[in-house]
């Protein structure tokens, strides 16, 4: 039976779709609610939707009392848009039409060890977002910025900042997890690190007239080709998944540009070791398919890093699904 309901897995991720799209999660307030009641708020069909919660209510996702009407659980809280650490954009994103394409030829991924996004559509995955999947590209836009902001609430909590009086945030995005840092401490000075188009966007607390652009420099440019900045730590928060050879080269330029005894933080889910393992590990496949890169092991990543001249000297949890490997510049 286990196996019967994986094989119709789809469905499951289906239903979170369709509820999120619908608007479901946020039409359910703190009150019980009828499959009636909610359809009419919903403009939607009320035998359908009661299946649809029925099913997702099988996997914890709505709760339906004895007398028939449905209440919030913990994780269909999470589905509505203004839940503290929404994972509304980030199911949708998961779910998006392209998945469905992709999926499929996961066998043919397995085979040659690269993505299908070519094959599929006849162009890179990013530009394919960019040029033929706008909407799909706003999702993605949305998806990573709302996990950036919790990862970055949480990197904060957990980075002890004694005798750290700069930061470097390299491939840092929006620079969230360097704002987080940079409001933990006011002491701090730090440097946000991506291609101009990210840079040029970062978040408006790090450009000029920002409550934190006083304290940060911004600079454009290819942490694979050169990291120009000196820093007494240096944080790389999911960018080595690349290739290993991007991988290598960004870790070689960290200690290029390092001085002796900086600290640096390696940001990584974990595929093993790790009691995220089936959504890291998902999380792997998808990375196969359309971009052809890769999530890390502890192993492969510690050895990644020792090859590069940063060995690792621990390696602790930030959240159930972050890892922080831990080195310095010698």
């Amino acid at each position: 039976m286990r196996l019967r309901e994986i094989v119709f897995g789809a469905a499951c991720a289906a239903s979170v779709r369709a509820a999120a799209r619908l608007g479901l999660p946020d039409a359910l307030g703190a009150s019980p609610r009828t499959a009636e009641e909610l359809a009419a708020d919903l403009d939607v069909r009320p035998e359908p939707l009661r299946r649809l919660l029925r099913a997702l209510a099988c996997y914890g996702v709505f709760t339906e009392e004895a007398d028939g009407r449905f209440t919030h659980t913990e994780m269909s809280r999470l589905l509505r848009e203004d839940a503290p650490g929404s994972l509304h954009h980030i199911a949708l994103w998961c779910t998006e039409p392209w998945t469905w394409d992709a999926w499929p030829r996961l066998d043919e991924a397995v085979r040659s060890g690269r993505d299908v996004f070519a094959d599929l559509y006849g162009k890179s995955f990013f530009e394919y977002l960019h040029a033929d999947a706008a909407d799909s590209a706003r999702v993605f836009d949305r998806a990573m910025t709302s996990s950036s902001r919790q990862a970055a609430r949480d990197l904060a909590a957990y980075v002890d900042l004694t005798g750290v009086r700069s930061v470097a945030d390299i491939g840092g995005g929006q620079g969230l997890a360097l704002a987080g840092l940079l409001e933990k401490e006011p002491g701090l000075h730090g440097t946000l690190l991506d291609l101009p188009d990210v840079v040029a966007h970062a978040d408006p607390r790090l450009r000029d007239g920002g409550a934190l652009a006083g304290r940060v420099r911004l600079v454009p440019g290819d942490c694979r080709t050169e990291i120009p900045v000196r820093a007494d730590l240096y944080v790389l928060k999911n960018i080595l998944e690349w290739d290993d050879a991007s991988t290598r080269a960004t870790l070689r330029n960290v200690v290029a540009a390092a001085e002796p005894g900086a600290r640096v933080l390696v940001i990584e889910n974990l595929v093993d070791d790790s009691p995220s393992m089936r959504f890291t590990t998902a999380m792997d496949l998808l990375l196969l398919l359309n971009v052809g890169g890769a999530k890390h092991s502890r192993a492969s990543m510690t050895a990644l890093m020792a090859e590069a001249g940063l060995p690792v000297s621990a390696v602790r949890p930030v959240n159930p699904h972050l890892f922080a490997f831990e080195s310095r510049v010698n």
